[in-house]
């Protein structure tokens, strides 16, 4: 994954924050919204690019309007595409399934036991 080239091709949009901030939030455009196009990128390998698609989809989009810079806001968004992406192209192991242990067979057994000792204890005694 080419971090830089990633960065390139982020495409921004900005429009007015919501939330208080007076004057300043009215007027200025400080909200950012970050699109990136997983499907045209080429900081992506063929392989990168299955796996985003297949857990994010053709387009994957940010929006940050924490703080009153729009400078800020787009920096925020970029970071948060970024570690979409990062977390998408994470290759997870598979799980090896193993059999339960001779100590939680026996915990279970035993938290069987206590539990039917206990619905026992409850019945009422006009068998």
């Amino acid at each position: 994954m080419d971090i830089e080239s990633i960065r390139s091709e982020i495409a921004f949009r900005f429009s007015r924050s919501s939330g208080p901030g007076g004057q300043h939030a009215q007027k200025s455009s400080t909200r950012a919204e970050a699109l990136f196009d997983v499907a045209e990128s080429g900081g992506l390998t063929e392989a990168e690019r299955a796996r985003v698609l297949a857990k994010l989809g053709p387009v994957v989009r940010s929006v940050a309007q924490d703080e009153r810079s729009q400078l800020r806001n787009r920096e925020l968004a970029t970071d948060r595409i970024l570690e979409q992406l990062t977390e998408a192209v994470k290759v997870r192991r598979r799980r090896r399934p193993t059999r339960p242990t001779a100590a939680s067979k026996e915990q279970r057994l035993d938290e069987k036991k206590r539990r039917g000792a206990t619905k026992r204890l409850r019945r009422t005694l006009d068998e």
